[in-house]
């Protein structure tokens, strides 16, 4: 067995009515930024018990809502405005957009200076890992965002990009799945979303960095996701279990890229959403059919048969 290091993840809440506890976890002291998706966690009834227990719990709060992919723009916006608020929390309740923009938000609001100055490959400065303290509830099933250390920043144009902001404390304080905030998840979004994290947990077992405990959990979660992927799409309103399933796929996806990587298919999509403005999802999805067949005709002119066999196993 080779040698390996795994990274940490967060403290992990899972299961359906968590986030209604959430509420309870925060001390009333606390100065809490709360940032959100557009309108559809408003329209669900979701969010307003939540915001109404901050209230009788006397903690202030304010609320941002983000309709886009987090660019440096809107990143600096925001932590422009808070910074004098002396937030102690941020908790990003969303897709893995909004868990991207809250986790660059709480790791720039300690600096005085812009985000492009730190991401990778297009900044010079390296982050000094200052952040407040970030809790990530996600509402769909993708990106595995609420178990990673980076926050993917875009921007689209013919010169756009997507690239990290990473740190090892970046890594959420903690995470709250609760599958019954995703039910209302509209199909093509469940998706795009769940192709995502179906190719998160593919790439990274046949990784050359993966080790058992990615193995161990990149298989598993495969086994929950695949039968669960067509009802969580066509039946996702009703279907708890569905939901529960693609949940934790996703969550698993995160802590198994942290660890062992990803492959040629998210190598090719970071450019791709650059460029377009196309779910990253769809991209995933659309490249992983071809992407696997290229791999296994290489992986048969090659002296791997290890990695080869791992496919056809699986």
């Amino acid at each position: 067995m080779d040698n390996f290091s795994f990274t940490p993840f967060p403290q992990i809440l899972f299961g359906e009515g968590e986030f209604l506890k959430l509420a309870q976890k925060l001390s009333g002291n606390d100065e809490v930024l709360i940032i959100v998706g557009g309108q559809s966690l408003q329209k669900s009834g979701l969010l307003k018990p939540f915001t109404d227990a901050l209230n009788q719990l006397e903690i202030q709060s304010s609320i941002v809502s983000i309709d886009s992919e987090p660019s440096p723009e809107m990143i600096d916006s925001v932590t422009e405005k808070f910074r004098p608020e002396n937030i102690d929390k941020v908790i990003a309740i969303g897709g893995g957009s909004v868990l991207d923009a809250g986790k660059a938000i709480a790791a720039m609001l300690p600096l005085t200076d812009g985000i492009t100055n730190y991401l990778e490959g297009v900044g010079t400065k390296s982050h000094p890992g200052s952040t407040v303290s970030f809790i990530a509830v996600p509402t769909t099933a993708g990106t595995g965002s609420e178990a990673t250390k980076n926050a993917v920043i875009s921007s689209i144009s013919a010169d756009g990009f997507k690239k990290s902001l990473r740190h090892d404390n970046f890594i959420p304080t903690m995470a709250i799945i609760d599958p019954k905030l995703m039910l209302s998840c509209p199909q093509e979004l469940t998706a795009a979303c769940g192709l995502d994290a179906i190719t998160q947990l593919l790439e990274s077992y046949v990784s050359s960095k993966a080790n058992p405990i990615t193995d161990a959990l990149a298989l598993g979660a495969l086994k929950r996701v695949l039968p669960a992927f067509e009802r969580a799409v066509t039946k996702g309103k009703e279907d708890l279990e569905a939901r529960a399933a693609m949940a934790y796929g996703a969550l698993i996806s995160g802590i198994t890229l942290a660890n062992a990587g990803l492959g040629i298919v998210h190598g090719f999509a970071s450019p791709i959403g650059g460029f377009f403005d196309i779910p990253h999802g769809v991209v995933c999805g659309t490249l992983l059919p071809a992407a696997t067949e290229t791999n296994i005709k290489k992986l048969q002119e090659s002296s791997e048969p290890e990695s080869l066999e791992r496919l056809q196993k699986h």
